[in-house]
């Protein structure tokens, strides 16, 4: 059976498309409104940016137990409602010249709080559209999406801030939000087992018990966290390199990092067909290992001395960024599909939660351990551990029990 074939899905999909390039609208627009409308610092950018992901952090867990106690169709509906209420007043009080730094972290705060419910209803309400043998294929439908969304969002954000000015930029997203909610809204689906109701702490308790004692879940668990470290460490670190040492300006930066949504788009489209060919856990092994020797390449490019220098630079990022990007989305639906594929109905929103957060947790203090080694040690010094990282969790991943997953082995 197709995918098309299952209209509920098609419209989960449409609708998580739209708001996927909402959000990369918004990330581009609120920078633009903090630095142009609201006079703010690089420093006012950073807060701004991490009031979105406070609430993984200190929420992550607990997030997991209410979404497993709710209907999935419900949260993620009324989440969508509630992001878009926040993006319009967003929108209104920066036109009329009221809003602050301080109380747009707040908002965004707010706006973090019903996304980390959104995500983990979202990770958790597929298995309730499709049969478990199209897991895999429907989350290589849907990180196709957010590649594609990766790549293009940011350029289609500039222009609509050039055009409309930041503010109204928000109010599109805001838009967007509230069409996916009523494409939600509109699903016909198979309704979840409910968790029975008990304390707070033994549902989070029996949550990551089910993620961190399961065979294969918790070695690809505690990989994907410490692969989170590293990874936001290289992230911050290359930006720093390609402005500073091979003096990129802001419009190359954007192309280049375009280049791993390319990838990632290229990866997603068969790593369906990997994981039947090679096996899940193989074909995740590969793009782990895959990893590193991508960010070689870009911690190779020579500096831009000359223009000859410049365009071999150029060429080594690029083909790093498209073997990233590629990994990337090899791996994703892969990841995605198998976690949702072992994983009982009624434990879904605590295991992707328990996983987002702690994977989210990693990103908030690999970020700036990136950048402090950078200062510290050197832009190329800090990038080689970053790689050193990348290395080690693709070697610990192939020679872990995970290696051997496949689908069609795994127990219900």
């Amino acid at each position: 059976m197709k995918l098309r074939e299952h209209r509920s899905f098609v419209r989960f999909w449409i609708a998580s498309t739209t708001s996927s390039f909402g959000t990369y609208i918004t990330t581009l627009a609120l920078q633009v409104l903090v630095v142009s409308n609201m006079g703010g610092s690089a420093v006012d950018v950073g807060w701004v940016s991490a009031s979105r992901w406070l609430p993984y952090v200190l929420l992550g867990l607990i997030a997991g137990v209410l979404v497993d106690r709710f209907h999935r169709k419900t949260v993620l509906v009324v989440t969508d409602i509630g992001r878009g209420m926040i993006l319009t007043f967003i929108c209104f009080m920066s036109i009329t010249e009221v809003i602050s730094i301080g109380l747009l972290m707040f908002l965004l705060v707010l706006f973090g709080t019903l996304s980390l419910f959104n995500d983990s209803a979202y990770q958790s309400f597929v298995p309730q559209l499709v049969p478990r043998p199209l897991l895999t294929r429907a989350n290589a439908r849907l990180e196709q999406s957010s590649a594609v969304a990766e790549t293009s969002g940011p350029a289609i954000g500039g222009g609509l801030v050039s055009l409309i000015g930041a503010p109204f930029a928000l109010l599109f997203d805001a838009l967007s939000y509230l069409f996916s909610s009523v494409l939600i809204a509109s699903i016909k689906h198979q309704t979840s087992k409910k968790v029975k109701t008990g304390s707070l702490g033994q549902q989070i308790k029996e949550g990551l018990r089910w993620v961190y004692q399961h065979q294969y879940l918790r070695p690809l668990a505690l990989n994907t966290h410490a692969w989170f470290l590293f990874h936001s460490m290289t992230m911050t670190i290359l930006v720093s390199i390609f402005l500073i040492e091979l003096g990129f300006d802001a419009l190359l930066l954007g192309y280049v990092l375009a280049a791993a949504g390319v990838g990632a788009v290229a990866g997603t489209s068969l790593s369906s067909r990997a994981g039947v060919r090679f096996g899940i856990g193989r074909a995740m092994a590969f793009s782990r290992i895959l990893y590193g020797p991508a960010v070689i390449l870009m911690a190779l490019a020579p500096a831009a001395n000359n223009s000859d220098s410049s365009y071999i630079a150029l060429m080594f990022v690029i083909i790093g960024q498209l073997f990233y990007g590629f990994a990337m989305g090899i791996e994703g639906p892969l990841e995605m599909g198998y976690r949702q594929y072992v994983t009982p109905s009624h434990f879904q929103g605590r295991m992707n939660a328990t996983l987002r957060s702690i994977n989210r947790s990693a990103v908030v203090i690999g970020a700036p351990l990136g950048g402090t080694l950078a200062d510290g040690l050197g832009f190329k010094t800090a990038l080689w551990i970053s790689i050193g990282g990348l290395i080690l969790c693709g070697l610990w991943f192939s020679l872990s029990s995970m290696r051997k997953a496949r689908i069609e082995d795994a127990e219900i």
